[in-house]
């Protein structure tokens, strides 16, 4: 059978930073590896850029995990599991330049709805009117 890919996944390692490889949101099968030499190098490569709407912490400590994913600046984030992962329940969204707001869940409802008060008077309430 053919492989009917549009773009073979591709991994690009040894990446810097400031390259627009990095610094771009990429909507293809491309897996970017930037060395760092600590975990704080880690968070702060993950939050150097303009985007941020979702990622993925691999650990073989849940709690590091968890620790690691919490201070990186995204709309989700995923521990031992894939970048994205979409629940009709839950809120998906992003941060900084990669979106506005959350759909899906009840938060939905406040993030694109919008309370108005609408008063009709039929007939005359004062004497003046």
């Amino acid at each position: 059978m053919k492989n009917s890919n549009v773009m073979e996944p591709i991994i690009l390692a040894d990446v810097k930073n400031d390259m627009a490889v990095a610094q771009n949101e990429n909507f293809s099968p491309v897996a970017v590896l930037i060395p760092v030499n600590s975990e704080q190098e880690a968070i702060q490569v993950a939050n150097a850029t303009p985007f941020g709407l979702s990622g993925a912490v691999y650990s073989g400590s849940l709690e590091r995990g968890i620790h690691v994913a919490r201070k990186i600046k995204t709309g989700m984030m995923h521990v031992n599991d894939q970048s994205i992962n979409i629940e009709s329940n839950i809120p998906f969204g992003g941060e900084k330049f990669s979106g506005l707001g959350r759909k899906s869940g009840e938060w939905a409802l406040e993030e694109f709805t919008t309370v108005k008060w609408v008063s009709v008077q039929k007939e005359p309430r004062y004497p003046f009117s």
